[in-house]
Parts: structure tokens; C-alpha cells; sequence
């Protein structure tokens, strides 16, 4: 079956305006053009049209995504599997939160208590789904997928008190570390001081600690540009800064 542009439009839910652009972008051609200048559209591009709004949905840029569908390994099977993963995650996040709201109805109706772990249950789940799909690929790659689901694992189960402790030292972190990048001495007192406060926040997330594993992310700071972003924000130079500061703290400067 074929269709047109605002055929296929209609039964995918999206606007016409956006399979033209995704055509002049390069990440949807029609299949041909009708004597009558019409983009015509099969069943290959229709399939690629699910695997882009699969995608969307789940956040990934139009870059991305064109990197992704038009790459001659991909596998379309694959992906489907994979995001049926990604929607079953959803689903529990999602679940999570509702059960939340309705425990949260019900503690306000005075119908039952509710521990504060519970209140943050759902949203300790967020925040793993969030920095999931932000940095999960480059940090399974880079520690693995067990450390990574024994760190998930560890959020998950923070109480109120460890929540509180943490949410001081990251503020304490911060403080700490733009007063040591004003002296431009990793090696000072305070810049070692903001290291090892980064240590201790991180014992937080970590099942374990190591200072090779210490040393690899402050070098991630840097060669991602998302997490430089974050820390050069106020400071251009942070991230590089606060790098040196951890390898030295951990024995590992070059």
C-alpha cells in the first residue's frame, strides 16, 4: 500500500510540515515522486516512520536518529526489541509515579501513612531513567553494566537521612570547588579538599569506590562535552580543573 503525504500523516499522527522536513533533512524520503509531484510513500517508509517516533518518544535527537536509521547495520528488528526495553522502563517509572500520586491521595484523605522513602520512591526512579537516557550508553561502556545497575540499585534504596546528606555535600562540593578554581591550583589545600568532598559524594552512588574509577570519570568531565557543559557553566574551565584536582588527589596525574 502506498501513500501520500497527508495520507501517511493522517495515520501516523504527525503533520504534514513534518515529513516534509524529515524529508529535506535526509532522514525520511518518500519513495518516489508521482507524475503529479507528489511524494508517494511505502511500506519501508512507513516502518522507518515508526522507528523515528519510537525514537522521539524517547528523546533522541533528529541527529541522532538519522545517524542511527540510515547507518547500514542498522537492524530494525533489533531496535524494536530495544525499544521495547526503553517503554517497559517507561511503563515502570510511570507506574511508579502513579502509585505515588495515589498513596500521596490517600495519605491527604487521611486513609493511610505513608513513609517519606515511599514519597521519593517514584522519583528516585526518574532520576535513574533521566541520567539513563543523558549518559547510560558512555557509562555502561565505560564501567560495565553490573556497576552500573548495583549504582541504580543503591539510589533506589537511599533513605530520607542519606538523600538529605547528599544533597548537602553536592552543595558543599560546589561551594568548595568554585573558591579553589579562583587560586588555578588543582594542588592546593582547597582544590584537594573539593576532590575529596567528590569522592565522598560519590560513595553515595557507588557500590564501590576505586581511584581508577575516580580518575576515569574526572577525565569523562572532559572528553564529554555534556558533562563540561555542566561544569563549566558558571566558570568556563571547571571541569579540566576540578580533572587535575581528582588525579592528583588519586595518584593517577600523567
Amino acid at each position: 500500500m502506498e501513500y501520500t503525504v497527508q495520507k501517511l500523516g493522517s495515520l501516523a499522527g504527525v503533520s504534514t510540515r513534518t515529513l516534509r522536513y524529515y524529508d529535506e533533512i535526509g532522514i525520511l524520503k518518500p519513495a518516489r515522486i508521482n507524475s503529479s509531484g507528489y511524494r508517494i510513500y511505502g511500506q519501508a517508509e512507513v516502518d522507518r516512520l515508526q522507528q523515528i517516533l519510537f525514537y522521539r518518544e524517547l528523546g533522541v535527537s533528529l541527529e541522532s536518529i538519522k545517524e542511527i536509521v540510515t547507518a547500514p547495520s542498522f537492524d530494525g528488528v533489533k531496535a524494536l526489541r530495544e525499544h521495547r526495553e526503553k517503554l517497559l522502563e517507561k511503563k515502570e517509572q510511570l507506574e511508579l509515579l502513579i502509585s505515588n500520586v495515589d498513596k500521596t491521595i490517600a495519605l491527604t484523605e487521611g486513609k493511610r501513612n505513608m513513609s517519606n522513602k515511599e514519597k521519593f520512591e517514584g522519583f528516585k526512579k526518574k532520576m535513574i531513567d533521566d541520567n539513563e537516557k543523558k549518559y547510560g550508553k558512555e557509562v555502561r561502556e565505560k564501567y560495565g553494566k553490573e556497576t552500573v545497575e548495583k549504582s541504580n540499585a543503591k539510589v533506589m534504596n537511599m533513605t530520607e537521612q542519606q538523600h538529605e546528606e547528599v544533597t548537602t555535600l553536592a552543595e558543599e562540593l560546589h561551594n568548595t570547588l568554585a573558591e579553589a578554581f579562583k587560586t588555578g591550583d588543582p594542588a592546593s589545600d582547597i582544590a584537594q579538599k573539593a576532590a575529596d568532598l567528590h569522592k565522598q559524594w560519590l560513595t553515595f552512588y557507588w557500590s564501590e569506590y576505586s581511584k581508577e574509577a575516580h580518575a576515569g570519570l574526572a577525565q569523562m568531565y572532559v572528553d564529554d562535552e555534556r558533562f563540561t557543559a555542566y561544569y563549566d557553566k558558571e566558570q568556563p574551565g571547571t571541569a579540566a580543573f576540578l580533572r587535575d584536582a581528582i588525579h592528583i588527589y588519586t595518584g593517577m596525574k600523567k
